[in-house]
């Protein structure tokens, strides 16, 4: 059985890279001052921080159910399953949305809930590529992925409240005290929700409030307090830099562990704003 792997660009990866792992990656659609632009074909990164920073107004959207459906009828040809996973249930609805899309189809798309975005998200599209490649039926990696769902984790500090405040995760009077203390919010994504975790005074103290919460939740969720089960992941927000840097502390803490460095999602970066920090970690499925 062939079985084609489908996610979105809120997966973090690239038309490029889509390409060259034998997956699949739907633009996702932002509305940019009433022009719609689709990330990685006609808005890049540099593009779009450009656009914020000059205080655009930017909102997300989801791809249209049209853009979705030609997209799977195309790989049907080719393939005789489709395993598609969107970003968390609880962050979008776009899970839904290819639920409902896939009824169509007599359970040639299997959608998987997977709770997951970024670069949590692109692990899952590796997995599941890895499993397709090996042969396990499309049914069988939708319950794979989904019984895993919980097993990562992500923890995101800001540069500034501001987007935060626009996109009303924080109230005005929230980010004028923020702002006021130069506080930097720590928050998490603990599988379907952006949470708040805690504040930090600087960036340095958020940076090993990240590190000391990822050191936890190897040891004591995932039995792994080495790191060697499980992958480790550090992602931002126009902050290459300070990324590569942040890599290097983890890299001292978990000296045997290999570690991913990439871009944030824009759907996340619109949140959050330039110059945030992340780290996650996800367990290794053992494939």
């Amino acid at each position: 059985m062939r079985t084609a792997i489908v996610t979105d660009s809120n997966s973090g990866i690239t038309q490029e890279q889509a390409k060259a792992e034998g997956a699949y990656v739907i633009p996702m659609p932002f509305m940019i001052d009433g022009t719609v632009y689709y990330e990685d074909i006609d808005l890049s990164q540099d593009e779009f921080y450009e656009r914020m920073e000059a205080g655009c107004d930017i909102t997300t959207s989801q791809p249209t159910p049209e853009t979705i459906m030609d997209l799977w009828d195309g790989l049907l040809k080719d393939y005789d399953a489709i395993v598609h996973i969107p970003m968390s249930s609880g962050l979008s609805g776009a899970y839904q949305t290819a639920c409902v899309l896939a009824q169509d189809y007599e359970n040639r798309v299997q959608v998987v809930n997977n709770q997951r975005i970024s670069v949590t998200q692109r692990q899952s599209v590796l997995d599941a590529k890895i499993m397709a490649d090996q042969g396990v039926p499309a049914s069988e990696i939708k319950d794979i992925l989904e019984e895993t769902k919980f097993e990562s984790s992500i923890y995101i500090t800001v540069d500034t409240l501001k987007y935060l405040k626009k996109g009303g995760r924080i109230t005005p009077a929230a980010a004028a005290l923020g702002t006021l203390l130069k506080l930097k919010p720590v928050l998490t994504i603990q599988g379907e929700k952006l949470d708040a975790f805690a504040k930090a005074r600087t960036m340095k103290q958020a940076k090993g409030m990240m590190i000391n919460a990822i050191g936890r939740d190897l040891a004591e969720r995932f039995g792994d307090p080495e790191a060697e089960a499980d992958y480790l992941q550090i992602a931002h927000t126009r902050n290459e830099e300070a990324a590569r840097e942040f890599a290097q502390e983890l890299q001292t803490a978990y000296p045997g562990a290999d570690i991913y460095v990439d871009h944030l999602a824009l759907s996340i970066a619109c949140h959050v704003g330039p110059g945030t920090l992340a780290v996650a970690c996800t367990k290794k499925l053992g494939l």
